[in-house]
């Protein structure tokens, strides 16, 4: 089969708003069941319009932003995935080592019913939303995909989380093999994550299986991922293996690498600079000029209540 990582997308084949916009329509179509069809492989081609394995129709949510899209050749071209190295090429030229088939996710901790789910129990446990959200790095550039999932309240509700649950930890897949950036000392691995409950409860976030009408691909994150809307990119952990519901707050990958940088709350918030560099202005991958960067990144509505007795010059 065509390795899809490795293959050359031509300039024709960015795709611009109109041209997604007019691919969703094979939503509306007929499909091949689940049951009928396997989760793809990391070499099966996407971006046919036939590669969700589930009859389902995409809706518009009220949380998506109606700003021009990242071309999808920008937004699995360049990406941070350091399991994968740490160039922004890297995940997309080393991926297609990593295997998704039989992927299951544990679900532990303070809960009352503690579950392992493949990625079919995933895709069965509540309907698909198509989510346009910004995703702000860090590094102070951004972009805006078209996520594909459900909030990941809908799964923590089926687990039941106990009354000692406070927080949510994400940790991601070790496997030196198939991920060769984890060969080095760039981090403590596995990739940990966590987010208070709250935040994991709130409906902005999204447990996330696809993009631009696809499944994940493996440089994003594939099978499963969280995005985090109003935090920096890396609070959105990729590949996940296990979520643990713990009482106290976990320890996370970037926090325990550079605790002065990386807090646990990691909100965008322009009023607070990284220690090298400012994070007032974003330049959008596509751009030239950079812009303003917003508040909770734009999610002020939805997540600002979050903190309100929080000090979040502090508590970054």
């Amino acid at each position: 089969m065509k390795n899809f990582f490795k293959s050359d997308i031509p300039s024709s084949e960015i795709t611009p708003r109109k041209l997604f916009e007019s691919r969703r329509r094979w939503v509306q179509g007929g499909f091949a069941s689940l049951a009928a069809m396997a989760v793809p492989s990391a070499s099966a081609k996407p971006r046919d319009g036939k590669n969700f394995p589930i009859e389902f129709e995409l809706k518009k949510s009220e949380f998506s932003t109606a700003e021009e899209l990242t071309t999808y050749s920008d937004v699995t071209r360049y990406n941070n995935f350091y399991e994968f190295g740490t160039g922004k090429d890297d995940p997309f030229e080393q991926a297609h080592r990593l295997k998704t088939e039989g992927w299951t996710i544990q679900v532990i901790g303070e809960v009352h019913r503690p579950q392992k789910f493949d990625i079919d129990q995933l895709l069965r446990l509540a309907p698909l939303e198509e989510r346009i959200y910004r995703l702000r790095c860090v590094e102070a550039w951004s972009m805006v995909i078209p996520w594909i999932g459900f909030p990941l309240s809908k799964l923590l509700d089926a687990v039941q989380p106990t009354g000692n649950a406070r927080y949510v930890e994400f940790i991601s897949l070790h496997d030196p093999e198939q991920m060769p950036g984890q060969r080095t000392a760039v981090l403590d691995w596995p990739y940990k994550e966590g987010l208070r409950l709250d935040e994991a409860m709130n409906p902005l976030t999204l447990l996330t299986l696809g993009l631009y009408g696809e499944m994940l691909p493996n440089q994003n994150g594939a099978p499963v991922r969280v995005v985090v809307p109003w935090k920096y990119g890396f609070k959105s952990a990729k590949s996940i293996v296990t979520i643990n519901l713990t009482e106290h707050k976990p320890a996370t990958s970037w926090n325990l690498a550079g605790p002065s940088e990386y807090g646990f709350y990691s909100n965008v918030n322009p009023h607070v600079s990284h220690p090298r560099w400012s994070q007032r202005k974003e330049r959008r991958i596509g751009d030239f000029l950079k812009r303003d960067t917003e508040m909770f990144n734009g999610y002020s509505k939805w997540v600002a209540d979050l903190y309100r007795d929080l000090d979040l010059s502090k508590n970054y």
